[in-house]
């Protein structure tokens, strides 16, 4: 598709992007302003947001993949994944308290993380090739949230795929614990955790879930990153996507993560000052 913004509408999108994640209030969906809107457009938007972020300091640590399930992608009309960006200020730790007020609305889901040991580029990227160039898998939680409105408050229309995209894919942080294991030590479509919210199990599931084997994802986004000559770099962590439903988070909410083999972590999210 051929964008419908022009950069100006992409630079002030950005910049109001920025804007609702620091004011913490959503702005209004991008459809409601933008009907023509489409993912070149959506993609455009993420990217200057992220440079701006750059422009502030910010360092590139990786990348995430999100909708990698057959049900979500039907669920939002697309046929493919999406991406996003993770910087330096988004990783957390086994035992942090994370900030609860840094958020808007946010939800957790379960994830595993790659860690790569050298680059990876070209059209003909395959689950091999991500499983050779990966120096170790780990146990992750993303943090998603909504810096557009999850719900329209006037139509109330669900966001959708567009909106996602240009809001970093939802993402919003990343929470690594666990063992670090490499992948060939370990069939990573058996791969499962247990999530725990404040003692109860919520979530359970298996890395297959996503795409069928959780580094089929990563080779998908290897192969579209080659279409603009631009490679998945050694040392970055990605974001494989979420075997289990997102989790809504309270502030005040302990979780505990159990992977099994992969070993198990826990954080929790503060309330207010």
């Amino acid at each position: 598709m051929a964008r419908t913004l022009d950069e100006a509408a992409v630079q002030r999108i950005a910049a109001e992007l920025e804007t609702a994640e620091q004011g913490r209030r959503p702005r209004r969906q991008l459809r409601r302003e933008f009907p023509n809107l489409d993912i070149d457009d959506s993609y455009a938007i993420q990217a200057a947001w992220m440079a701006h972020k750059a422009t502030a300091g910010r360092r590139v640590l990786g990348r995430k993949i999100g909708l990698t399930s057959r049900a979500m992608q039907q669920a939002f009309g697309i046929s493919e994944p999406d991406y996003g960006t993770l910087l330096d200020d988004m990783f957390f730790g086994d035992g942090e308290v994370i900030p609860g007020d840094r958020f808007i609305v946010p939800m957790v889901e379960v994830e595993l993380a790659f860690v790569l040991g050298a680059p990876l580029s070209g059209e003909t990227v395959s689950i091999t090739d991500v499983l050779r160039a990966t120096e170790y898998v780990q146990p992750a939680i993303e943090i998603i949230d909504a810096r557009t409105e999850r719900v329209d408050a006037e139509t109330g229309q669900r966001r959708g795929v567009l909106d996602t995209i240009a809001d970093n894919a939802a993402s919003a942080g990343v929470v690594l614990g666990g063992r670090p294991m490499r992948p060939q030590d370990i069939d990573l479509r058996w791969a499962g955790a247990v999530l725990y919210r404040n003692g109860v199990i919520e979530e359970t599931g298996l890395a297959a879930g996503v795409l069928g084997h959780p580094a089929a994802g990563i080779a998908w986004l290897a192969r579209r990153f080659a279409r603009h000559g631009v490679a998945l770099e050694a040392g970055q962590v990605i974001l494989a996507g979420s075997f289990t439903r997102a989790l809504p988070v309270t502030q005040g909410d302990v979780f505990h993560a159990d992977y099994g083999r992969l070993g198990s972590f826990g954080f929790s999210f503060g309330a207010s000052d």
